[in-house]
């Protein structure tokens, strides 16, 4: 399968048609963005890594059950999927406060939940991806109903739970992570977009270090290596 012609270019990503109408390739690029993409920078070899990571989560969880766009690895900087339709919501999932919720809630950071808490933002660059609440969702029309939300949100801790396990047997925290939904062809939600430390806040379970894209946020340096560190761990 080839690329043709390109259908959108995103922060981490170019998405391009082939001669499938059915199917598209991801181009998993090198460029970093954080806050709203006011940090930039490039870090070579981090498309690469982040392919490879989502391949084997997107295969784990394909094994599991769970309805993907995954259908297969072409390179190290291509992935082969179904096309679908984006559900504008960002999908946030938290087990451990770090970030914007601690800065928000003042929740003391690295502070274990009581629960796993799934949040909603509007997957909107122009007004910086605010929060949104279910009467938001409906209002705005990203779904077609309280059933979708609720099955969103049912998959959400679904997918927490097996890569909470899978990420434990490589002694990693999975601290929060951010997922997408589509609409595939029949018109069934299914997981989409990528699965990495790119949209990932991963720790090590024994130290804390940070193991994803904080080290580029905070300016900690190492954040390939980390990378590296990650899929060597998952890879066994």
């Amino acid at each position: 399968m080839d690329k043709k012609e390109l259908l959108y270019e995103g922060k981490a990503k170019k998405i391009w048609k082939t001669e499938d109408k059915e199917l598209l390739i991801s181009e998993f690029k090198d460029s970093l963005t954080a806050f709203n993409g006011e940090k930039k920078s490039s870090e070579e070899g981090k498309g690469a890594l982040n392919n490879k990571i989502s391949t084997i989560l997107f295969e784990y969880l394909e094994s599991k059950g769970v309805p993907t766009h995954f259908i297969k690895m072409q390179d190290d900087n291509h992935m082969l999927h179904k096309r679908a339709d984006v559900i504008l919501i960002e999908v946030i999932v938290r087990n451990i406060a770090t970030g914007s919720l601690s800065r928000n809630l003042a929740i003391e950071d690295g502070k274990v939940l009581p629960f796993t808490l799934v949040e909603f933002d509007y997957k909107n660059d122009e007004l910086g991806d605010p929060k949104l609440n279910d009467q938001h969702c409906l209002i705005l029309e990203l779904v077609k109903s309280e059933d979708e939300l609720d099955y969103i949100r049912y998959m959400a801790r679904k997918i927490n739970n097996f890569l909470s396990e899978f990420y434990a047997k490589a002694n990693l925290k999975l601290v929060d992570f951010k997922l997408e939904f589509g609409r595939d062809s029949n018109g069934n939600i299914i997981l989409i977009d990528e699965l990495s430390p790119d949209n990932f806040r991963l720790w090590d379970a024994d130290t804390n270090e940070k193991m994803d894209k904080d080290r580029f946020r905070q300016g900690l340096g190492g954040l390939v290596e980390a990378y590296e560190e990650v899929l060597k761990r998952i890879k066994g």
